[in-house]
């Protein structure tokens, strides 16, 4: 097993509004290890890109811990009140894609401006200008953007949605963290294009050594690519097991309807939504996030929260469907 690279524990996130407070994470605890791909998969709105935010200090977490163990740095950082000088550091390893490309560059700078201030920025030495130039040419060349040196002196509105998506994960990339966290690079790009990004960021990550949160709603796209997969809904991860298992025995009656929901290539069957909507996070349900929405649940499931259960040596899941002591889960509360 590789070291942890990063540990998140029991992670809570609320949002104050005018009428109430939105408890958007429920408790999240979750690990990367070196090297180690890691799929955040679940419907729009289960909180999957509030955690990958709370990780770059984007979102400032109600409770929980959040700790960063760099190799490279020697220690062990808490990200969620780390010193200034310690989270310097940690800017130049760990990095995030965000989803809309054109939002997360400023359409009034050029890329080589951009670029040039991003890799300035993370490095703690003063970069020579010609250095930064040659560095921000290799890092496009990896991600085979055509000539290089005009990319870097267009506008992000004179590119494409997925040459601008291609030059975010270049900026990424250019430092060399030990941590990156995509959230749905290729959520606004055509299918062509979706499959050109995801096998170029597998190759450098694979390259690199990488270690990966790739956060996603399609189950497609994370199939291949990681090693573990963490099923959110509603702010707290409700299974997490290899692809494999995942896909192929789904336990969670959440990740069975969300496999039903893929669309059929072929005309022997419909695909199914899940019944219901997402809760309200102005008052979440009691014990089980979904049980309202669930078509097995026990009276137990409103009133307790279940633990997760190990299925397998990877592959743990948490409903009371799998409790092991025997007890009679339809009369208990």
């Amino acid at each position: 097993m590789s070291p942890t690279l990063l540990d998140i524990d029991d992670l809570h996130v609320e949002f104050p509004v005018y009428n109430g407070c939105l408890k958007v994470v429920d408790g999240v605890s979750l690990m990367a290890h070196a090297g180690e791909r890691l799929g955040l998969v679940g419907e729009s709105g289960c909180g999957k890109t509030t955690c990958g935010r709370c990780i770059v200090r984007l979102v400032k977490p109600s409770a929980g811990k959040i700790r960063f163990s760099s190799t490279r740095m020697g220690k062990v950082i808490d990200l969620v009140r780390p010193g200034k000088e310690e989270w310097k550091q940690v800017q130049t390893e760990m990095q995030m894609i965000f989803q809309n490309p054109n939002a997360a560059l400023n359409p009034v700078f050029t890329i080589g401006t951009q670029f040039r201030t991003a890799l300035q920025y993370v490095r703690s030495e003063s970069t020579h200008k010609e250095e930064t130039l040659s560095r921000a040419i290799t890092a496009l060349q990896e991600v085979q953007l055509p000539d290089p040196r005009r990319i870097l002196k267009s506008y992000p509105f004179q590119l494409s949605g997925g040459m601008c998506q291609r030059v975010c994960i270049a900026m990424a990339l250019a430092s060399e963290p030990e941590l990156l966290i995509a959230d749905e690079p290729t959520t606004a790009l055509d299918v062509t294009v979706q499959d050109q990004i995801l096998q170029l960021l597998h190759a450098l990550v694979q390259r690199k050594g990488t270690s990966v949160i790739f956060i996603t709603h399609n189950l497609g796209v994370i199939r291949n690519f990681a090693h573990l997969v963490h099923i959110m809904y509603a702010g707290t991860v409700v299974e997490s097991g290899p692809p494999r298992e995942i896909f192929s025995n789904p336990l969670h009656p959440y990740t069975k309807g969300l496999m039903s929901a893929v669309p059929k290539l072929t005309a022997t069957s419909m695909s199914r939504g899940i019944p219901g909507s997402i809760p309200d996070y102005f008052a979440p349900p009691t014990g089980c996030r979904f049980h309202p929405r669930c078509t097995e649940r026990f009276p137990i499931c409103e009133q307790t929260r279940p633990p997760f259960f190990q299925v397998s040596e990877d592959h743990k899941v948490a409903c009371f469907l799998y409790q092991k002591e025997g007890k009679d889960l339809r009369y208990a509360a």
